[in-house]
């Protein structure tokens, strides 16, 4: 379930990404959706971090080194 729930975020942030693209091909600066897809995108990802880093704090995910 934690992973599937990361690996969502991870898609909804390259589907924002990719959606920042086209915008910005086709609009060519006419409208405000390339910005709104990119601010999406970054409130996304920081979401995404906080939610691993509270995730570490609460227990419920353990990081591991590599090679430990």
């Amino acid at each position: 379930m934690k992973t599937l729930l990361i690996v969502g975020f991870l898609v909804l942030i390259l589907w924002n990404l990719g959606a920042g693209l086209y915008y910005m091909l086709v609009d060519k600066g006419g409208s405000k959706r390339t910005v709104n897809a990119l601010t999406r995108r970054i409130g996304l990802s920081i979401a995404l971090i906080v939610l691993v880093v509270l995730a570490a704090k609460m227990g419920w995910i353990e990081f591991h080194g590599v090679g430990a």
